[in-house]
């Protein structure tokens, strides 16, 4: 027996270990024909789709055991005693919002503001705070979620949370019995039967993802409006009008006898969705997963959902306008010494309805969002291309950096390539008929780029600098501020190190010769600040001079190196917090610094910081009026923006 309960136990975690591995670090190999087909169609049978899946994938990603029933997912909702209802009336007139990528679409994030309360995400509890006035600044209710919050939007008076639940457990099945494939899908619809007790085999359950919609409009008692839920990881979403579109994606596995398809559900209504209702395009992948695709009517709750779903690779990148979802994933289907490339699939959004349109290709990889773009019918995208080994997963020559423009068909009818070779892409922002890409190997190159005729992009002008922007966000349309790392070169190594914070401001109005106006750095190698990763993470506001981003400091004691501190040493953790500071056209000043540790510093270095601290990092910053708040998982804390001087906090914990 203590066998058997250490089998399941190392089985169920080796399960969670592959499921946080991106499958795009397996190995692959190349499909037989190097032509790719990327028209989009729908499965006639379930039988087709189970022989898609088994003869083309070409490293199958495999679960033992069939899949159980949906499990429940209770919450509970925690209010004050003697809290009082609150109104609007009190909330401030001028607040900021969530930093986005596109204007009119908003972004889901881990804390929300509507002028007055702050809703917050810390791991399952969503806690909402009366913030405005700071004076009367308190915790008013917290709600308390059994899975894991990936983030929620803020509408009026309806509050959308995204949860995931990660199920893994044991349930009993009779692997003896025979089923045709024509049964399957309608045994999906049930639990999976209980078996006689010496027929067991490890089963698993996929995760769900639910999006729970809560009226808020007394906030100290949120009531649950809607639970809808979909078989699967969440991957992204959007909110554009009243409709949040959501992108869930489920790895998809497979024992001898059925493949797991993918489920919604509202309330106590299960739909297993069909693979008549599943699009593919014939593209070999090392593995697949179904990526579904939903709208819901935040402020509607009578009004169904509505969803749609493709068999895909490894979904990696999204960009949403105000009227497509655009999805890519990297296309392994490439012969050896071919160019890797990325599948594009066009998703119209319009209200609840939701058309799959076109599908595309470009070649190289995709970074990030910001590495693509729609404007004026037009669907722009910045790409690495690396020339992979596939038997060594090595790149065998030097990358190259291309710029595509491409028409609502997804195809190619301007390119602009082989930009920066030896370099890679490290960010980009498309400002209309303009585009500025930062690559970096040894020193950071800012290119200019016109898109004014989609059909012959073309360098405008470049700009050669220390360090990268692994950032770019738009000061104004002649302005652009980087933030990324200074880097020091080691001529020897022919190899840049990473140093601390750079924050750049760029004056690209001479298009031909872009300026670096300013810069500031922010401590020694080690240094960091989830800008570089989380664009949500930065408070930007032009009229108010005004730039904060969260900062982790290192600093580098220099006793330790009696001959001198060499370029790859790092720093120990000294420090974290709100980097407050004036920013514009006459350059970069601090303003001020903002942390929630008591005592100002960090002892014991890096691994003190991220486990001792961790709920002490301030992740957002945000202003309502003349008042500025940083969020950490535990506090809030209320400064005056000008002066920064302590107004309040108040305790999450």
């Amino acid at each position: 027996m203590k066998n058997t309960k250490w089998f399941i136990f190392s089985f169920l975690a080796t399960l969670l270990i592959i499921s946080a591995i991106p499958l795009s670090l397996f190995l692959i190999s190349p499909q037989a024909s190097g032509q790719t087909d990327l028209t989009l169609n729908k499965f006639s049978s379930y039988d087709e789709l189970k022989t898609f899946l088994e003869t083309t994938t070409q490293g199958s990603y495999n679960i033992l055991g069939g899949r159980g029933s949906l499990l429940e997912n209770a919450d509970s909702i925690v209010a004050p005693q003697g809290s009082a209802t609150e109104s609007y009336d009190g909330g401030s007139s001028d607040y900021s919002k969530t930093n986005i990528q596109v204007e009119g679409v908003d972004e889901a994030d881990i804390v929300k503001s509507d002028g007055e309360y702050l809703y917050i995400v810390s791991g399952n509890n969503l806690t909402i705070v009366k913030a405005y006035p700071p004076e009367e600044a308190a915790v008013v209710s917290k709600i308390t979620l059994d899975g894991s919050i990936s983030g929620i939007f803020i509408n009026g008076n309806k509050l959308a949370i995204f949860e995931t639940d990660y199920s893994f457990y044991t349930l009993y099945y009779d692997i003896g019995v025979a089923e045709t494939s024509s049964t399957v899908e309608e045994r999906t619809k049930n639990e999976v039967d209980v078996a006689p007790e010496n027929d067991k085999t490890i089963t698993y359950e996929p995760p769900k993802t639910s999006v729970k919609v809560y009226d808020v409009s007394d906030k100290t008692n949120p009531v649950l409006k809607r639970d809808f839920s979909i078989d699967g990881n969440y991957f992204s979403s959007r909110m554009v009008g009243d409709y949040v579109y959501v992108v869930v994606t489920m790895y998809t596995y497979f024992t001898e006898m059925d493949i797991a398809l993918p489920r919604v559900q509202e309330e106590d209504d299960t739909e297993v969705i069909q693979a008549t209702d599943i699009y593919y395009c014939d593209l070999s992948d090392n593995s697949y997963t179904f990526t579904t695709i939903a709208a819901i009517n935040i402020n509607n709750d009578s009004q169904e959902p509505t969803h749609e779903t493709i068999v895909l690779g490894a979904t990696s990148g999204i960009y949403v306008s105000q009227d497509n979802i655009y999805v890519t994933f990297p296309d392994y289907s490439s012969q050896e010494g071919e160019t890797m490339k990325t599948a594009i699939q066009r998703i119209k959004i319009d209200g609840k309805a939701i058309t799959i349109e076109a599908s595309g290709e470009v070649p190289g990889y995709v970074l990030n969002q910001f590495s693509m773009d729609e404007h004026n019918g037009y669907f722009r995208v910045g790409t690495t291309v690396y020339n992979w080994n596939l038997r060594t997963f090595a790149a065998e020559e030097t990358t190259r950096n291309n710029v595509y423009v491409l028409d609502m068909n997804l195809n190619i009818v301007g390119k602009l390539e082989d930009l920066a070779p030896g370099e890679q892409i490290y960010s980009a922002r498309f400002m209309g008929s303009r585009c500025y890409v930062v690559t970096f190997r040894n020193i950071d190159p800012l290119f200019v780029i016109d898109l004014a005729n989609p059909a012959v992009p073309k360098v405008l002008g470049e700009l050669k600098v220390t360090g990268y922007s692994g950032y770019l966000h738009p000061y104004d349309e002649n302005h652009i501020i980087g933030i990324g790392k200074e880097t020091e070169y080691d001529a020897k190594e022919d190899f840049a190190w990473y140093q601390g914070v750079k924050i750049s401001l760029f004056d690209v109005g001479d298009v031909s010769n872009p300026v670096e106006i300013d810069k500031f750095e922010i401590g020694d190698r080690g240094t960091d600040s989830p800008i570089l990763y989380d664009h949500k993470s930065l408070l930007f506001d032009k009229e108010k001079n005004l730039l904060v981003i969260p900062v982790a400091v290192a600093k580098i004691d220099e006793s330790d190196y009696r001959d001198g501190v060499p370029d790859w040493a790092y720093g120990n953790y000294v420090w974290q917090g709100a980097y407050v500071f004036d920013i514009s056209l006459d350059g970069i000043d601090l303003r001020g610094r903002i942390t929630h540790m008591d005592d100002n510093t960090i002892e014991g270095g890096k691994y003190s910081y991220y486990y001792e601290y961790a709920n002490y990092i301030v992740q957002r910053a945000f202003y309502m009026n003349d008042v500025l708040y940083t969020v950490s998982s535990m506090k809030v804390k209320m400064n005056n923006l000008q002066t920064l001087t302590e107004i309040n906090e108040v305790d999450l914990s």
